[in-house]
């Protein structure tokens, strides 16, 4: 009885110990805040603190929460950090600070994030709104830009969709009348949703919590001015352009464009426009919209760490 006790007990244990090692090898995400630019800065972050690093940058109107399967995905070789922009998810900015909703302004906060986690070289994902801020970083520290993920993050004129005509109108008019108009038809839950399930092969398969916090996020009090005041700042961006294309002229860092080819806003020619500047740049187009990390989260980290580790960025 006592024999058979004992080995019961040591046959828990051998379990136990199993369990605990097969758990702590599973990848996990953990978030944090910290203060950079007079701004808490909410992040999430999984991976090695010794292993290259990936900045991951959202664009409108989610948040670091659209990165929460791609950081599990990179995290058993690469450290992936995903910080919420100024305006965007959990990311705090205090009334006293008086931010200035920007593209200039977002690219500084997030080049001071950077500094307050001692980050000297990474890569970045940047997608949408992530893309004028990340080459606004990659132009001031090109000798921090290990590689450049774009997935549909323009940087061309090619690259514009028509979807961006009622915006373009509010560029050449910003009056209140068409201030008004843009917050009717974009800044709603329908709105939101359409951004994630255009294009898509099957709407269904898009995680409803995706849109919905977004959307939930967008209603927070004077939240839509300041996503009305990018919309109308979005213009800087396309005027930089030209600078984002001498960047890579200059730098040529390694580059992988891979984008939802439904995107109605950042469409195909964006893409294959990188090639002008950076002819080494690969091109690769997935079935679905703009939200392509939603439904090709797989392929999609699967291509990251093929290219970068072809081009060296690996432990």
């Amino acid at each position: 009885m006592g024999q058979a006790t004992s080995r019961s007990a040591k046959s828990a244990g051998e379990s136990k110990s199993k369990m605990s090692e097969a758990s702590s090898s599973v990848p996990f995400a953990s978030i944090h805040k910290i203060e950079a630019d007079g701004v808490r800065v909410f992040y999430r972050e999984a991976g090695d603190a010794d292993a290259p690093v990936i900045l991951l940058l959202h664009g409108f109107p989610s948040s670091s929460f659209m990165f929460r399967e791609l950081m599990l995905r990179l995290a058993d070789e690469y450290r992936v950090i995903a910080p919420d922009l100024p305006g965007f998810g959990f990311t705090e900015v205090p009334e006293e600070r008086k931010y200035v909703y920007s593209f200039d302004q977002l690219a500084k906060t997030i080049d001071a994030f950077t500094k307050a986690l001692h980050l000297e070289r990474y890569a970045i994902y940047i997608f949408d709104y992530g893309a004028p801020t990340g080459l606004r970083l990659a132009m001031a520290h090109p000798e921090r830009v290990t590689a450049v993920v774009s997935q549909n993050g323009n940087a061309y004129e090619e690259g514009l969709g028509d979807a961006w005509a009622p915006i373009r109108h509010y560029w050449d008019s910003p009056t209140a009348e068409n201030r008004a108009v843009i917050a009717k038809a974009i800044l709603n839950f329908d709105g939101t949703k359409w951004q994630y399930t255009h294009g898509v092969k099957n709407p269904d398969s898009v995680a409803p919590e995706s849109y919905t916090l977004d959307a939930a996020l967008l209603e927070r009090p004077g939240n839509k001015d300041i996503q009305l005041d990018l919309f109308l700042d979005y213009a800087s961006n396309v005027k930089l352009y030209p600078k984002f294309q001498e960047y890579f002229r200059k730098s040529k860092p390694p580059l992988l464009a891979i984008w939802g080819k439904n995107d109605p806003f950042f469409i195909p020619p964006g893409a294959e426009a990188f090639r002008k500047d950076i002819p080494n740049a690969k091109v690769q187009f997935l079935e679905t919209g703009h939200f392509a990390i939603e439904t090709h989260g797989a392929e999609i980290a699967a291509a990251i760490k093929e290219f970068l580790i072809a081009n060296g960025v690996e432990r």
